[in-house]
């Protein structure tokens, strides 16, 4: 969510709102997706993430045991649930001085690169962790992880070379973190051959979504909503066309493998829970904030660097070096977009 706001928002406003949001918004939503009910005689036919045999039907969390949903590892519960938020608080905040006219591109491609390194590492821990054991099941979800974030990552550039004639490796790096978010909910209920589709749907329907903002006006300094909430949507809609049954012994089967419809509405259901449900708290706490403490920045220390107005630090120091060299850069826009809430963290590849 920070992502999305980063070089405008106050540093005591976003911990007030990360406290609050947590505790309204995820702490419930987790539960509705992750509490899986008490072991019993009974089982329910919609296990999710992890589920272990034996737990009841209809004693968990709503979207998992009563809904049905399948979300292995977080795709509604963190990728939407962060994505709506993060839109809420772009609307409530405003745009960047300047944007979308000044360019405001990621200042450290070497960085977009080992933040998109260190994340697909991480991520086959709770992804295939998620099992809860290490059996067939975590290793699906490891392969599904591998496959989907490369393709991902190939498709979105290749994306990009087809429409404006060049690949990039920011493009790469938004495309295989593109490819996390969707391949999270879905990991434990497809085979390889669906990863490999999901990989290339959510790199190209992710590379044309981060565009969105331009046209209809709101400032998302890291494409938040274009590559998590757009790329948890098509992960978890995803399940719904190509879980099967052969992948986690659940005894579900997406619409191309003979299940027909009903899976993919369950699935679309738990998606527009989530999303309105985060959205509208979200935007209300925003609001809140906004008018009694301010959420936003003046423009004076947006314009000069939050860095210093927010921490009384820069990203960077010039001082050593030619002084119209350092003054340069600062004046460039180096001061602001390195703040430590800034581009400087851009780990989903922002600024394609």
């Amino acid at each position: 969510i920070s992502g999305a706001i980063a070089d405008r928002a106050k540093f005591s406003a976003w911990c007030l709102f990360s406290v609050l949001w947590v505790s309204i918004v995820y702490f419930p939503v987790a539960h509705w997706v992750f509490y899986f009910g008490d072991a019993a005689s009974k089982t329910t036919p919609h296990l999710g993430n992890g589920a272990a045999s034996g737990t009841v039907y209809g004693s968990g969390g709503w979207i998992v045991n009563r809904l049905g949903a399948l979300d292995f590892a977080g795709g509604t519960a963190v990728h939407i649930n962060a994505g709506a938020a993060a839109l809420a608080l772009c609307l409530v905040l405003g745009r960047r001085k300047g944007w979308p006219k000044t360019p405001m591109r990621p200042h450290n491609v070497p960085s977009v690169l080992l933040g998109a390194g260190l994340l697909w590492f991480g991520w086959f821990g709770f992804n295939a962790g998620s099992a809860l054991t290490a059996g067939g099941l975590a290793g699906q979800a490891f392969l599904n992880t591998q496959v989907a974030t490369a393709v991902g990552g190939l498709a979105w550039a290749g994306t990009e070379w087809l429409r404006d004639g060049k690949p990039t490796t920011v493009g790469f790096a938004s495309g295989a973190v593109a490819g996390l978010v969707a391949v999270t909910p879905a990991c434990g209920s497809i085979n390889a051959v669906g990863a490999v589709v999901l990989g290339i749907l959510v790199g190209v329907i992710c590379a044309y979504a981060v565009g969105l903002k331009y046209r209809l006006g709101f400032d998302d300094s890291l494409d938040v909503v274009g590559v998590h909430l757009v790329g948890g949507i098509v992960g978890t809609l995803f399940v719904g066309f190509f879980a099967t049954a052969a992948v986690d012994g659940v005894n579900v089967d997406g619409l191309f493998y003979g299940g027909g419809g009903k899976q993919l509405g369950i699935q679309a259901v738990a998606a527009i829970s989530v999303f309105a449900y985060s959205f509208v708290i979200a935007y209300i706490l925003g609001k809140v904030i906004d008018k009694t403490i301010g959420f936003r920045i003046s423009e004076e220390a947006e314009i000069e660097g939050i860095d210093g107005a927010e921490h009384s630090e820069t990203g960077y120091d010039f001082s050593n070096m030619a002084g119209g060299f350092g003054s340069g850069l600062t004046v460039a826009g180096i001061g602001s977009t390195a703040s430590s809430t800034g581009t400087a963290s851009t780990s989903t590849g922002a600024g394609v």
